[in-house]
């Protein structure tokens, strides 16, 4: 498979939002690193619930990032929403692997929470999407063999 492969929806979301998104919860990670305070974690995951599992419009980061596309006047490029709901999900089970792993060693949430970073960088600087790698290679070929038509 050489086309890479990601959900579609009908809903958008603006690209430039997305993409500072990223680079706020990479921002959160790196605090994270130099303080060890589990409510980081917890904020992290709360913002990624909102984002991946409710119908709200925003999150907190993404209200915030909506805030900081508008000052640094970046141009909105309207995208569609699905693959980064994936994402969002992904980065859930992310984020809650790092909270469960927490009370038994802070150092190996931040291993887990710096792959999140790696991958939130990713998006943020480059534009690539590491969930849409999870899904055509993960997810579709698990769904072929259930047999599922939905997904």
């Amino acid at each position: 498979m050489n086309t890479l492969i990601c959900p579609i929806s009908k809903e958008t979301a603006n690209k430039a939002v997305v993409r500072v998104t990223g680079f706020l919860i990479a921002t959160l990670i790196v605090l994270y690193a130099l303080t060890s305070s589990v409510y980081i974690i917890i904020a992290i995951l709360i913002d990624f619930i909102i984002r991946a599992f409710t119908t709200l419009k925003y999150s907190p980061l993404s209200l915030l990032s909506t805030q900081i596309a508008k000052v640094f006047h970046l141009k909105p490029v309207t995208i569609d929403k699905a693959p980064k709901i994936f994402a969002s999900r992904v980065g859930f089970l992310f984020s809650i692997t790092a909270l469960a792993l927490y009370p038994l060693n802070p150092q190996i949430s931040l291993v887990v929470l710096l792959v999140l970073m790696v991958f939130a960088l990713l998006e943020a600087l480059f534009d690539f999407c590491v969930g849409c790698i999870v899904y055509t290679y993960v997810v579709l070929p698990l769904n072929k063999k259930s047999g599922s038509d939905t997904l």
